[in-house]
Parts: structure tokens; sequence; C-alpha cells
């Protein structure tokens, strides 16, 4: 398989995924009635966030309209696919389609609702990571994946 394989095959599962469990998320706190639903408590629960920043809510201050979020992260994807089309590796065109996918993921919603539908909310005690989805979940591994590609693997195929 080649690598642009590699990146449609986290590409579509991502998107779908993504999709899928925002879905799923929204009709379960409309049946509880709730914006919040603990499922471990003092670990990890359930929530509604609009986010109209970037991931984990960064840049949320700034007012940008979704429109111009969606044309940053459609350029990013853009980039992407073209660093892939050049004849990334293996390892990085998965963490490639891993960005793409999570990116659409959050493009879709933009497009759907204005901004970002986030629901996983992890803590420990009062501290809690910003709240995220698959998507999110995606970019980061992505980007950890491009890294450690790039910082570990990248040396010993030029050796």
């Amino acid at each position: 398989m080649s690598p642009v394989h590699f990146a449609v095959l986290a590409v579509i599962p991502t998107i779908v995924l993504d999709q899928l469990s925002k879905q799923a998320v929204m009709i379960l706190l409309d049946d509880f009635g709730s914006r919040r639903v603990v499922v471990l408590p003092d670990f990890f629960n359930l929530v509604e966030v609009w986010n109209t920043g970037v991931s984990f809510g960064m840049l949320g201050g700034f007012g940008l309209p979704p429109w111009v979020l969606t044309a940053i992260s459609l350029l990013i994807c853009a980039g992407l696919a073209w660093w892939l089309w050049r004849g990334a590796a293996r390892l990085p065109a998965t963490g490639i389609g891993l960005v793409i996918g999570g990116a659409i993921g959050n493009v879709v919603d933009r497009l759907r609702w204005g901004g970002v539908f986030d629901f996983a909310d992890f803590h420990v005690g009062a501290w809690h990571w910003p709240a995220f989805n698959v998507a999110d979940a995606a970019i980061v591994i992505g980007v950890g994946l491009l890294l450690l590609d790039s910082v570990f693997l990248e040396r010993r195929r030029s050796a």
C-alpha cells in the first residue's frame, strides 16, 4: 500500500467517527436533559461545549467568524495534502491523514453550526483539560506521529 492509501485510511474513518460520536453525544445529552453527564466521577464527563476558536478553544476570544477558521483549516489541509503527494513515508502519511480528517471533521461542524461541538471532559478534582472531540484527538495524535517521524525516524532514513 502506498503512503497515500495510509492517509486515506486515516482521513475517512476519522471524519465518520468524529461526526457519529458528536451526534451520539448530542442525543445522549438531550435525552438526559442536561449539558453534562457524569460518566466516571472525578475523572470523565460528557459535556456540551461550543468552541468558536481553534483546537481546545484557543483564539476563541478573538471573535473570528467561522468562515475564517474554516478557510484556515482548509488551507492547512491543502498544504498537508501537497506534502503527502510529494512523497511522505507511511508514518507521516498516517499522521497527515489524521490531521486532515480531524480538521475536516471540525470544518463540518463550523459549516453546520458556526462552531465546533466538543464533549470529552477529562478532569482530576477541580483541574479540567479543555473539552475536546474525536477530531481534536485525531489532530493531536497526527501531529504526534509527524513529530515522532521527524525527530526520531527521519534521521534513520537519511543515514
